[in-house]
């Protein structure tokens, strides 16, 4: 959540009247994460967050919103969007479609322990099922078809060794049909520090929706397991957490060991472009893309892709 728009106090007072919050207090930019424009706002009545969307469709804003109302409305503990007397959740700023969101309380935890992982997988599952019945979904937006496209336009910028690791697991993801796996709504990017917990180490909060969309939901636990397992206790903490919501199907086990791999080379392609092709901004968060590029080379190391 970097900050690439600067919001002046005069305009944001004047976009937080409709919303009646009361007088506006404070606010301050948040130096993390990569895609959208993120301030802590204060006021009368409470701490929220602000989010200017960067680049957005105005179709894709309405789901990511819609969905987060959703879940919250169905005991997922997600932010959810404020609305004015008209019951719009996003209007403009800055000259960017800005909503703003409950700020849960908690924060991060940077080394999960096995409970940890447990928990997670747990509520990772309660938010497949919440989500089952939304409507209108969109698609993953770096799904399969994404990861092709920005694959091959991203190799050539590329080590050669790179190139060559990415132009192989793209032919091999290719490969792979998913289609028949359980799909539904993903959050897709459920890091370690999109989950929030309280003092008590209770999971208070699920954060950052804007790479859900509709996908096979084995894909939203390998993301996950790829973040937050350091060992196979973490890894089996996780798995027993989701399988006692939503246990997995036979094709959902023998697709995992590539499916890890498709959630590792997503997020290498992610960084990968972030680094090759930047955008300006006040305060941008660049994240390494070697982690994951490393871990799609332990996967394929550990599992060997069959003989074509």
């Amino acid at each position: 959540m970097s900050v690439y728009t600067t919001v002046g106090r005069e305009e944001l007072d004047a976009w937080l009247q409709p919303l009646q919050l009361g007088a506006l207090v404070d606010y301050a930019g948040i130096a993390a994460g990569m895609q959208n424009s993120n301030y802590f706002v204060t006021t009368a009545s409470g701490r929220y967050v602000l989010t200017l969307f960067e680049r957005i469709d105005p179709i894709e804003l309405d789901f990511y919103l819609r969905l987060m109302d959703h879940l919250a409305g169905r005991g997922v503990p997600c932010p959810r969007p404020l609305a004015d007397e008209r019951g719009q959740r996003a209007r403009t700023l800055a000259g960017k479609p800005a909503a703003l969101l409950s700020c849960l309380p908690g924060r991060d935890v940077e080394v999960p322990t096995p409970a940890h992982c447990q928990a997670v997988g747990a509520m990772l599952a309660r938010l497949h099922r919440a989500a089952a019945d939304f409507p209108d979904p969109l698609p993953n937006p770096c799904g399969a078809t994404w990861r092709q496209t920005i694959g091959e336009a991203l190799r050539p910028m590329l080590p050669a060794e790179d190139g060559a690791l990415l132009a192989d697991e793209l032919s091999f993801q290719a490969g792979q049909d998913y289609g028949a796996l359980p799909a539904g709504v993903i959050h897709a990017d459920l890091f370690r520090d999109n989950v929030l917990w309280d003092a008590s180490g209770t999971l208070s909060g699920i954060l950052d929706f804007y790479f859900a969309g509709a996908d096979a939901l084995l894909f939203d636990l390998a993301v996950v397991a790829n973040d937050w397992c350091f060992d196979e206790a973490s890894l089996s903490g996780l798995l027993a957490g989701y399988q006692s919501v939503r246990p997995l199907e036979p094709a959902e086990n023998a697709a995992w060991p590539a499916m890890r791999r498709a959630a590792a080379l997503r997020f290498w392609l992610l960084r990968l472009d972030a680094l090759h092709r930047p955008r300006d901004g006040e305060v941008v968060t660049l994240k390494d893309p070697d982690h994951f590029g490393n871990m799609l080379r332990a996967f394929r190391l550990a599992q060997p892709a069959p003989a074509r």
